[in-house]
């Protein structure tokens, strides 16, 4: 049915749900999936899935390829025949005041929206074909249930590749994307609200905040901007022997914007931490092979992941006011600043009740069993880490740094994360087929206290989701081992991990209320690859022990 808009009161009420207890976890799945056949997700007793979308399930704005919410219509231009599934990301959570507006005049597309970015990374033809989708949590027509968020530019190129991370920006009024590779990297933005049924102007602040491997993005409350960037480095040797152990190569930003409102000036900003007075820095594998295997291998990336608090402060990469706000690579400009490079350094978020002053990144490491069983390269990162970045005010330059967690093969490739509570964290695994088949073990999701010390973190952790993989994603295996070949990824991937009351005031950005605590906090999560199934955590489970 459609509903329309009358005298400006929603017809109606939406599906905001009561606060959800998500961190009071009673026991945890004991068991990862195993790598074999279809397996069906399987949730912590208590809890249910509920699927929000499909990705099957079509665009109410189609343009071109873009029609459907997690496959394009490509097959035609792919040689094996496929249409490319999209793999919808990181998930952002809103509650409007009021009708944000859409495509079709006069329609209430209600107050409860579900936001992604979509990958779009593995196509032999995908650059440029990353897009943004809303889901109208609200709407139950199928017609007017997702909305296409952006227009491609030109013919199918919407002018974005491999976007991941979103978050809303309440003082422009911007939906942000972090764009992590390809020929369109960088930071994104598109108005929430519509002026009119034309899709808003999608802007690249790629003058401001450069190019980069950007993954994660997230606000604090004085309009600055965490950007964490994913750019893999190269496998470092060892006494002239070949290893699988990476080099650091990805860096922690942060934008501070000359004024809160406009993201086109300000300094962007990364994070340098020092091990007994001495940065940690970048050394090029060409050039200095020496400091390069040190990076990987030596003292200092062994310090910092072995639990002691480091100094660390925030240093200048680009400012517009003096540098001029033509487009720039942010990776380059942060290892000649001297930044302190990490494994892979996917996402963060601010801790509860910090007054953003604290910031946990996630570290997703070098994702393979031989890597992270090569003699000291555990220590070093290798199967994944969470380190806590601390200030002493919002906002401040100085910083200290200490892992608090350091992953092992039960516990590895960590990526997407969010507060269940003040101290309890969910963080979901990114290990790629490699790993998964190497371990015979599909992903988790985790949850972890950040109270507990280094040396008991991951013994009270719970497995919250061991997934499954679904028929979808199953077929792509069968293409890609069995020799046919498939230009789609293989497993699915917990990613989107995402726990919020959808505020969007100034005050209730994400890190400033305790999720464990009020209403209307809600859970989301998708399983990417394959069907890309977008879901949501629903308790109390009212029909068993949770397997869907």
């Amino acid at each position: 049915m459609r509903r329309f808009i009358v005298g400006g009161a929603v017809l109606t009420a939406g599906l905001a749900a009561a606060g959800l207890a998500v961190a009071q976890i009673d026991g945890g799945v004991p068991n990862a999936n195993q790598r074999v056949g279809s397996p069906l997700n399987v949730i912590a007793p208590g809890f249910t899935l509920k699927p929000r979308a499909y990705g099957t399930d079509r665009l109410e704005n189609p343009a071109g390829i873009y029609t459907r919410y997690g496959y394009l219509n490509d097959s035609a231009t792919q040689a094996d025949h496929q249409d490319t599934k999209t793999e919808p990301d990181q998930n952002t959570y809103l509650v409007t005041r009021g009708n944000p507006g859409g495509p079709t005049a006069g329609y209430d597309y209600g107050r409860h929206f579900l936001i992604q970015g979509h990958e779009v990374a593995n196509s032999p033809n995908s650059e440029g074909r990353a897009y943004l989708t809303r889901v109208n949590l609200d709407v139950r027509d199928r017609d007017h249930r997702i909305t296409l968020l952006n227009k491609p530019a030109t013919g199918s190129d919407s002018g974005m590749t491999t976007i991941d991370g979103s978050t809303y920006d309440p003082f422009t009024g911007q939906l942000l994307f972090s764009g992590e590779g390809g020929s369109h990297p960088g930071v994104f933005a598109t108005s929430l609200r519509w002026s009119s049924t034309d899709i808003p102007a999608l802007v690249h602040y790629d003058g401001s905040m450069g190019l980069g491997g950007y993954e994660g993005i997230h606000n604090d409350r004085l309009g600055n901007l965490m950007i964490v960037e994913d750019a893999g480095g190269a496998n470092i040797p060892d006494n002239g022997a070949a290893t699988l152990v990476r080099q650091p190569n990805s860096f922690v930003f942060r934008f501070k914007p000359t004024h809160r409102d406009d993201l086109s000036r300000g300094v962007l900003q990364a994070l340098q931490i020092s091990v007994d007075g001495k940065p940690i820095t970048f050394h090029p594998l060409a050039t200095d092979p020496t400091g390069a295997h040190d990076d990987a291998f030596g003292e200092p990336i062994r310090v910092l992941h072995s639990g002691q608090t480091l100094k660390a402060k925030w240093i200048k990469v680009h400012d517009t006011a003096t540098d001029g706000a033509t487009s720039f690579n942010a990776n380059a400009l942060a290892k000649a600043a001297g930044a302190t490079p990490l494994k892979r350094p996917e996402n963060g978020k601010f801790v509860p009740g910090t007054d953003f002053r604290s910031f946990i990144v996630t570290e997703t490491g070098d994702t393979n069993a031989d890597a992270g069983n090569y003699p000291g390269a555990a220590q070093r990162g290798a199967w994944g880490a969470l380190l806590r970045i601390d200030l002493k005010k919002a906002g401040a330059d100085d910083a200290t740094v200490r892992t608090i967690l350091n992953g092992d093969a039960t516990h590895a490739s960590f990526d997407n994360i969010t507060f269940a509570s003040r101290s309890k964290v969910l963080v979901g695994e990114d290990r790629g087929d490699t790993l998964h088949k190497q371990l015979n073990a599909l992903d988790s999701l985790w949850q972890f206290d950040t109270n507990d010390p280094l040396d008991r973190i991951l013994t009270d952790s719970k497995r919250v989701i061991a997934e499954g993989r679904d028929p979808e994603a199953s077929a792509d295996v069968a293409l890609k081992e069995g020799g046919t070949g498939s230009h789609n990824d293989g497993d699915n991937e917990v990613t989107g991990i995402h726990v919020s009351n959808g505020s969007t005031s100034p005050w209730g950005i994400l890190g400033s209320e305790d999720p464990g605590r009020g209403p209307g906090w809600r859970v989301f999560w998708t399983a990417q690859h394959g069907g890309n199934i977008t879901y949501e955590i629903l308790r109390p489970d009212s029909l068993g022990h949770g397997h869907h």
